[in-house]
């Protein structure tokens, strides 16, 4: 399959839903091998499962599910193995798996905010660090492309936990850039704005919730999971090969819309 990823081999957590579907299958449509990561539970490996059945029917796509919940200990090096075991090799991980559950800051708990940074900070550095040892193995350089959130870079009600562990993430891709840049390893963030994923019906409670927060999007919609999978392809391809330690808003400019 032509495309601009093709035989490349690139693993995806959270790839049963939302940017990561999108993603995974936007990577298929241009000649990607994937592993396919989902969380693990029947719901999870049923909607993993259809998508590899789908991508398998319209791409030919060879691929790998591998369920687990990433904060598990020894998970990180699990995930990347069953990749290498599967294809021989690794070209790009993407780091997409989150959660982000609103709460005004004086509610949030220890255990509350430690939940976030376990899943979406620490799994996500122990992933990317268990990529970069398979590149550097490799000895022909790789891509780390992290979804991070435009929380990071602008505030939003409700959100001072989680947007302090997507910030963390962009701290954390400049400085693998920097670190490992000697091995041709580049590391790159896409920062969605509002999408239309299932993680958005937690802020929005109705047709006023919505209205008000597409009124703050110059564009005049929410974000859709596509929108994102084509910023991740760009960061997997060739097309970004001096590109690293960037951050890429893709919110249609709502962060800036009140600057």
């Amino acid at each position: 399959m032509a495309g601009l990823l093709k035989s490349k081999v690139i693993a995806i957590t959270g790839a049963s839903s939302g940017i990561g579907r999108a993603a995974a299958f936007e990577c298929a449509k241009n000649g990607a091998n994937l592993l396919i990561h989902h969380l693990g539970t029947d719901s999870t490996r049923k909607d993993a499962e259809e998508l590899q059945k789908s991508l398998r029917s319209s791409f030919n796509t060879k691929s790998v599910l591998f369920g687990a919940d990433l904060t598990g200990e020894g998970v990180a090096e699990e995930l990347i193995q069953r990749t290498v075991s599967t294809f021989g090799r690794l070209d790009t991980f993407v780091s997409n798996a989150g959660i982000c559950l609103p709460s005004p800051a004086e509610s949030v708990t220890k255990s509350f905010l430690q939940r976030h940074i376990d899943i979406n900070f620490t799994a996500a550095y122990l992933l990317t660090q268990a990529a970069t040892k398979q590149f550097v193995k490799q000895g022909d350089g790789g891509s780390v492309v992290v979804v991070s959130s435009n929380t990071a870079v602008t505030g939003v009600t409700g959100l001072t936990h989680y947007s302090g562990t997507k910030a963390g993430l962009l701290g954390m891709v400049n400085t693998f850039a920097v670190e490992k840049g000697k091995h041709n390893i580049r590391y790159n963030c896409v920062l969605p704005g509002p999408t239309a994923t299932d993680m958005i019906t937690d802020f929005v409670k109705d047709d006023a919730d919505r209205d008000n927060m597409i009124k703050r999007i110059p564009f005049g919609r929410l974000g859709t999971p596509q929108d994102l999978a084509g910023a991740i392809v760009f960061f997997a391809s060739d097309l970004s090969q001096f590109v690293t330690g960037q951050h890429l808003l893709v919110d249609g400019a709502c962060s800036h819309y009140f600057m």
